[in-house]
């Protein structure tokens, strides 16, 4: 491999990544060893109206394109030396009409609305709706449909904006119209059907060993389904409008980048794109094989299926892989192939994280005096009150950081429980509020929502392991990882230790190795992902027995604190009834 210190060298392989979050685009750039070359963020836009979150699919690919060459540009790489590109995206809802232009998924009309965000809530009496057939195909996501999925908000849209339903010709996840909008190639990824679809990727296991057929007619849809839950036009035409083919994470798609999306994006045409993944899948695929073998003698080719991966963002994604299919109430899954190719997915999940964080803190008195003191000190908020907490421990004269929250505990689920108890009705519980307003307040409940959310993971990989995992390890990726408090007190709560990537943009990464996995340098998925992916530091749990005493203690008031509000409910709902 040409040494990376001269770019002019022309035989150097780079591959790009781009990740589109909930608040903006990125691309990143690496090289054969999995080292990123250089990366660039681009805003975008978002509505947000009650339930309702909208997005432009106009708008995210403006900033696709000016992510993709200012990170060339950072990078220093020749758009002659990328030679594969590979999309990741939230697992969002794209509607475009019969000329792929946007058609208005918003009461407002506004046709650059075209985009249900992935955290959109307007679909939950639809979800309801779909749980109540009873179909099997709620086997395969935990047994029932969340309204983060697309069957219940193609359903509200078909009730309530029927102009719209009309005009749609093509109904996409995010990534899927991403890499159609690159090579014009409808395929769509087995990642985003199975996981937000209802799609049955086990349709396709004969089709494994046949290389000739990665790109595969859709046999996976339950018509059945569709006709009982009111969408039976989405059948028409062999799914025309939701997916008639569907490949495995990587696939080259079409004859590459197109000549027009080439020139947008500041690349050579034909440059080949493979098949998308959803962001946190995309995660998945960037991190899962970063373990040091010098310390996890885990040579064993099914050794992945001990680890579960965090991708910790706006919301955290718990996913981890086995060879059976495992069936595990409340949690989504099992998925065949939907990220590491042959393996069944189970994926848990927090639907506020990062954005609990966000809104605890920007809805504190002292919010505003510790943003001025952290850009005074040119930190984030974050570092900001890690230290604080530190300097608390010390003054208060207690022997750990996580026991300053003895009497203050947190429910996270402000935007429901996502797993493993799938209650989108929950409600977040701050337990030990007082007339407090201080700056230590405000860090004192910002290390409580951090313990909260662990507490959160700890139930989940408890109910994985309780139906036939064995996670043992975690690893860790997303902008939350980035912080030392919220990963120590993760491994401290859950007993395992947490690796995290040498390359801390691992969905960029997984994004990347699609691409890689295009050029068809790599025989598959899995060997790219082993070339690709690395290990940096390893954070161990607390050997200290009084922090497992006191986080168990914790954990006990975490679980009690949602059977307190079960029990409440029920007593409102009496007194209405």
């Amino acid at each position: 491999m040409a040494d990376s210190s001269f770019p002019e060298e022309p035989s150097r392989s780079v591959f790009l990544g781009v990740d589109v979050g909930t608040g903006s685009a990125r691309a990143g750039l690496f090289d054969e060893e999995g080292k990123l070359l250089g990366s660039y963020s681009s805003p975008i836009q978002i509505w947000k109206d009650g339930a309702c979150v909208e997005q432009s699919s106009t708008d995210i690919w403006l900033a696709v394109c000016a992510a993709v060459k200012a990170a060339c540009s950072k990078a220093k790489v020749d758009p002659t030396e990328v030679k594969g590109l590979g999309f990741a995206a939230t697992c969002s809802l794209v509607a475009i009409d019969s000329d792929s232009s946007p058609v208005s998924v918003s009461w407002t009309g506004d046709s650059r609305r075209n985009v249900i965000v992935w955290m959109d809530h307007r679909a939950v009496e639809q979800a309801e709706r779909i749980n109540s057939s009873k179909s099997p195909v709620l086997e395969y996501c935990g047994g029932a449909v969340s309204p983060e999925m697309e069957p219940p908000k193609l359903l509200w849209v078909k009730e309530n904006l029927q102009e719209s339903w009309s005009l749609v010709f093509r109904w996409m996840d995010l990534s899927d119209w991403l890499s159609y909008r690159a090579t014009g190639d409808d395929t769509r990824s087995l990642c985003t059907t199975v996981c937000k679809w209802t799609y049955l990727g086990h349709a396709h296991m004969q089709h494994v060993n046949d290389k000739d057929s990665r790109d595969m007619e859709a046999c996976g849809w339950d018509d059945d389904f569709w006709e009982e839950i009111g969408l039976g036009d989405l059948v028409e035409g062999h799914h025309a409008k939701i997916g008639r083919s569907v490949a495995f994470p990587g696939h080259p798609l079409g004859s590459g980048l197109t000549p027009t999306a080439a020139k947008e994006l500041g690349l050579v045409p034909g440059i080949p794109v493979g098949t998308s993944l959803i962001d946190a899948h995309a995660g998945g695929v960037g991190v899962i094989e970063s373990v040091p073998p010098s310390e996890f003698e885990e040579n064993d080719e099914e050794a992945i299926c001990n680890h579960m991966v965090l991708v910790c963002g706006t919301s955290t994604c718990h996913m981890a892989v086995s060879r059976n299919k495992l069936f595990i109430p409340g949690v989504w899954g099992p998925f065949w192939s939907a990220m590491v190719p042959e393996y069944w997915l189970t994926e848990g999940g927090q639907s506020a994280t990062g954005a609990l964080l966000d809104h605890l803190i920007e809805n504190h008195a002292a919010s505003v005096r510790l943003a001025n003191r952290a850009a005074s000190q040119k930190i984030s908020v974050f570092e900001l009150m890690n230290k604080m907490l530190e300097t608390m421990m010390i003054e208060r004269q207690v022997s750990f950081v996580a026991a300053l929250t003895e009497d203050l505990h947190i429910l996270p689920d402000f935007h429901g429980n996502r797993s493993p108890i799938a209650d989108p009705k929950a409600k977040g519980v701050i337990y030990g509020l007082t007339l407090d307003t201080s700056d230590q307040h405000l860090a004192l409940l910002y290390l409580a929502t951090v313990q909260g959310i662990a507490y959160g993971t700890r139930h989940i990989v408890e109910h994985c392991n309780a139906h036939g995992h064995k996670i043992q390890t975690l690893l860790a990726c997303g902008g939350l990882s980035k912080n030392p408090i919220f990963i120590q007190e993760h491994a401290d709560i859950t007993g395992c230790p947490i690796i995290l990537p040498r390359e801390s943009e691992s969905m960029l990464l997984g994004a990347a190795i699609l691409g890689a996995v295009a050029t068809r340098k790599y025989h598959s998925l899995r060997e790219a992902m082993k070339a690709l992916n690395a290990a940096g530091q390893v954070i161990h749990p607390s050997k200290d027995p009084k922090v497992k005493k006191y986080h168990d203690a914790k954990y006990k008031i975490f679980r009690n604190l949602y059977e307190q509000q079960l029990s409440h409910r029920s007593m409102m709902a009496e007194a209405l009834a």
